[in-house]
This record gives C-alpha cells, structure tokens and sequence, in this order.
C-alpha cells in the first residue's frame, strides 16, 4: 500500500521512509504543501502522514484542502502535541493524531489501524453481496458502496465518520459509551482522555443534523455516551 509522508524534517522523512518500507509500504516523501501537490497529481496514495507545522501552508489547511477532494486516510504529526492542536486537527478532518517524539512502532500501529478502516468501507463488487440500505429522515446508509445519500444526494463521509456512523445504524436506539466507540472503532491502546469520539461525533452532526447543537439523530445522553435515535426524539 501506497504512503505518502508530508514534513519538513528530511531526517525523520527518511527514517519513515526506510521503517515504513521495511514492513511493506510503498513510500513517498514531500517536504511542503507544494510538494504535497505535486505527488497527488500523479494520484491519490492509500494513506498520508501529515506535519501540523510546515513551511507555507500548515497541516491544518493541507489536511482542510485534502478533504475537500478525497477520504484519504490522515494520520497528523505534531511536535507540541497539545490537546488544542489534537482537536482542531481532527475537526479538519485528520483521522488520527500522534506527537512527536513518537514510536515508530506506534505510528506503524495507527496506520495499519486507519488502512484496516479504510479497507472496511471498499465497496464491495455487485456480485459479493446485494446493497444494503438504512434509511433515517431524509438520509439512505449504503453499507455496501459506502455511502451516506440525501434525498438522492451523496453526502461525503471521511472513512473515520462513515465507520462511526455505521456503528449507531447497526445498534438504533441504544445508548454507547465512548469507551465502548473507541474498542470499536480503534485497533490498538487508547488515551484514557481521548476525546476523538466526541470530536468525530461534532463532526458527523454538523453532516447529518439539521441544527447540529440539538441534535434529532445523535443524541448524548449525559454521564453515559450517544444514542442514535432513526427516527428522531420522541414528541
């Protein structure tokens, strides 16, 4: 599978490089948003490893333009690694975020875990399986093609939304912690304060709700986690 890591650090470009390569990876490097760019023309790679700070343009408008055009998985690298950074990084739509300094191991671990997500939303060929369909209000859930339409109008999903939005349709009206979300969604040891589920969750509604600050599908009930509710609250 195809790697594109985005950083000015040559020294840690080449040591991704060289790690990455060795455990099977297809790895190309870039330095800039500019270089960033240029690699994408000549297509989209399975997976990006983004820099928060980059000379130019920063991870969080590259990581800003990148959704606008693809779901590409995004893992983004930060060498403050302060929470504020973590929670606008995933609010422009990284999927996950590690700082630096930071094992190789580790970042080995959430990669693999964000191409397995990723792998899990490939539409499937017509012949494996008939589409599945869930409709709640104006919305149709294809689990099949992987996609999420309004009134006929396909509504774009990252694979870290299209995953969560999955796990509430499977499991209607049933109230999910976000530790149980996290083990769902996440292959491998979480933060005990990871607040990525409720940033994703800010994110979905803002697709999904028609006034996302109150809510009619995603509801939080306070002191347990979400409840996805098909048809809305009761009147």
């Amino acid at each position: 599978m195809s790697i594109l890591v985005v950083d000015d650090d040559l020294e840690l470009r080449e040591l991704l490089a060289e790690y990455l390569g060795r455990n099977g990876f297809a790895v190309d490097l870039a330095e800039d948003g500019r270089q960033m760019r240029a690699r994408l023309a000549g297509g989209m790679p399975d997976a990006i490893i983004l820099d928060l700070m980059l000379p130019g343009d920063d991870g969080l408008s590259l990581a800003r333009e990148l959704r606008t055009r693809s779901a590409v998985p995004i893992l983004m690298l930060s060498a403050r690694g302060e929470e504020i950074d973590r929670v606008v990084g995933l609010e422009v739509g990284a999927d996950d975020y590690l700082a630096k300094p930071f094992s190789p191991r580790e970042l080995l671990a959430r990669l693999r875990a964000l191409l397995r997500r990723a792998q899990m939303t490939v539409p499937e060929s017509p012949q494996a399986a008939p589409a599945t369909l869930t409709t709640f209000g104006p919305f149709a859930l294809d689990l099949a093609a992987h996609r999420l339409l309004r009134d006929g109008y396909e509504v774009t999903l990252t694979s870290a939304e299209f995953e969560l939005l999955r796990l509430f349709v499977e499991r209607p009206n049933r109230v999910m912690s976000r530790d149980e979300l996290i083990d769902q969604l996440k292959g491998f040891a979480r933060d005990p304060f990871d607040r990525s589920i409720d940033i994703r969750v800010t994110r979905l509604r803002r697709k999904i709700e028609a006034d996302p600050a109150a809510p009619r599908y995603i509801r939080t009930i306070r002191g347990q986690g979400y409840l996805f509710s098909p048809l809305g609250p009761a009147v």
